[in-house]
């Protein structure tokens, strides 16, 4: 198991307050809502000063008897380097297994949360990322990196591959190739990232409260928070939402229907990477209804789909083998399991709501988000 020290101090947040978690929601009448459709989650919290993403799977794995595996989780970030648009980049990830070997969760980083900190801090000892700007060549140095090596010997492998030796930029370790080309660069981490924690499930299929709790409850009692900018994603399966009327339901409820969905679910305002559906998508789903769903998939491709949205139907139109899913993005950051379970339960009825054929309406003044599931 990866040695981290477990820190039980907790944030200077009032437990009762929205960011602490608190109690969570119950379902109306006060019984805790049940779930039913397969179901990946990615909550985002924030740990305590002094603390880091490391120490709560650290934490979670001794309380189930599992183990922890250190590996490089992927993102991209923009960057401040003239003409270079993103860099791809590398940084810790922690993945629980439980004592079957069978994953638990993985708790990464999210570059989304940025509000709650110290860029000034200095980088934590033992911490940093793999940066460079080429997709094939940055998943070249992930095979070959090493997520137990240090800073300074990290990219050894990848300048094996082009025959040179890392060089030193101040702190910063640097591979070129044999033209004097930058491949990757493996630097300290930016003040306070580790606080960052994204948790991640794998797909769900039942008792989703109780594995929930299991990496919610560690979470609490270590003093983690919600970040300001938070979000919970939920992850459901794709392949049953693949009709056309079905299709036109999603698109409607989170167009014609995106204020009262967002004032149900109390959508986090400050939450960065949300948007509405493109208009050409909502423009096609309002028209007449494809024969079927290649005829579909083929109109809509096109139309600029993106991830960042209140809902990711990316994979629904395009599928992807590793994440074939809808996923719901404009759910708030939340650290009650009962408030998340309650939530996604909501989202549950809606996309039964939504396979049903009838076409959902338009919404008239005032409407709530229970009137789609009355009709």
């Amino acid at each position: 198991m990866t040695i981290v020290t477990t820190v039980r101090t907790g944030g200077d947040v009032d437990p009762a307050s929205p960011r602490s978690g608190g109690a969570g929601h119950r379902t109306a009448g006060g019984a805790p809502a049940r779930l039913a459709l397969r179901t990946g989650f990615e909550l985002e919290l924030l740990a305590p000063r002094g603390a880091s993403r490391a120490d709560l799977a650290a934490e979670v794995a001794a309380r189930c008897g599992g183990t922890v595996r250190r590996f490089f989780h992927t993102d991209s970030e923009p960057s401040l380097v003239p003409g270079m648009g993103w860099f791809i980049h590398l940084t810790p990830g922690f993945e629980v297994l439980g004592p079957d070997g069978a994953p638990r969760c993985r708790l990464v980083d999210d570059i989304t949360l940025r509000a709650d900190l110290d860029r000034r801090a200095p980088a934590r000892a033992g911490w940093y990322r793999v940066l460079g700007d080429e997709p094939r060549l940055m998943r070249l140095v992930h095979r070959l990196a090493d997520p137990q090596a240090s800073r300074e010997s990290v990219l050894d492998p990848l300048a094996a591959v082009f025959g040179v030796a890392p060089r030193l930029a101040g702190d910063v370790v640097v591979v070129d190739d044999p033209a004097g080309a930058t491949v990757a660069m493996a630097a300290p981490m930016p003040g306070e990232r580790e606080r960052a924690c994204e948790v991640v499930t794998p797909p769900l299929t039942a008792d989703h409260a109780a594995h929930l709790d299991a990496l919610l409850a560690p979470a609490r009692d270590l003093g983690f928070t919600v970040p300001v900018e938070a979000a919970v994603h939920l992850h459901v399966d794709a392949a049953p939402l693949r009709d056309p009327a079905t299709f036109a339901n999603l698109v409607r409820l989170f167009s014609a229907w995106r204020e009262p969905l967002r004032t149900a679910l109390r959508t986090n305002p400050a939450c960065t990477r949300l948007a509405p559906l493109p208009d050409a998508v909502v423009a096609y789903a309002a028209g007449p209804l494809a024969p079927d769903w290649e005829t579909l998939r083929a109109a809509v491709a096109p139309m600029g789909l993106k991830k960042y949205a209140d809902v990711n139907l990316t994979s629904l139109v395009t599928p992807r083998a590793d994440k074939d899913t809808v996923e719901i993005r404009c759910l708030p950051g939340m650290l009650g399991t009962e408030e998340v379970v309650a939530a996604a339960a909501l989202v549950e009825r809606l996309l039964a709501r939504c396979r049903d054929p009838r076409p959902i309406g338009a919404p008239r003044p005032g409407a709530r988000i229970e009137d789609v599931l009355g009709g």
